[in-house]
């Protein structure tokens, strides 16, 4: 346990990760139809409009191991200090919310582009804490 006074930022930001991207991935699984609904609307006047059931369930499984990965680097950074898998949970987290950027960006939703990029910045600043 004396890794939860060592790591107390990192930690929290982890947490702060497995909620976002487990409920976000969760929240696709169990309302498939109403997000894949409400996102072929979103990119009806992209390029994306004829791959959104693709790009969402592509988006869903990397929250999903994103999620999965930072839940298991949080037990091994507190347990025994080892970061390398939250790390790399960290980093796929980031990947992750590009992807988004990507597609906010790409639906001219500027508002919702500025939403991701606030989430961007505790996931790359974990990034730098855990690489350290």
């Amino acid at each position: 346990m004396d890794n939860v006074l060592t790591y107390p930022t990192e930690l929290l930001l982890l947490l702060f990760l497995v909620i976002t991207f487990l409920q976000s991935a969760l929240d696709k699984i169990l309302d498939w139809k109403g997000n894949l609904s409400w996102l072929k609307g979103h990119f009806s006047k992209t390029p994306f409009k004829n791959m959104v059931p693709l790009l969402l369930g592509t988006v869903m499984v990397t929250e999903m191991v994103a999620g999965t990965l930072c839940t298991i680097g949080f037990y091994f950074l507190m347990v025994e200090g080892d970061g390398s898998i939250a790390l790399v949970g960290a980093i796929l987290a980031c990947l992750a919310l590009l992807m988004l950027l990507f597609g906010q960006r790409m639906a001219k939703d500027y508002d919702g582009a500025r939403t991701i990029a606030i989430y961007f910045m505790p996931a790359i600043f974990l990034v730098f804490l855990l690489q350290s």
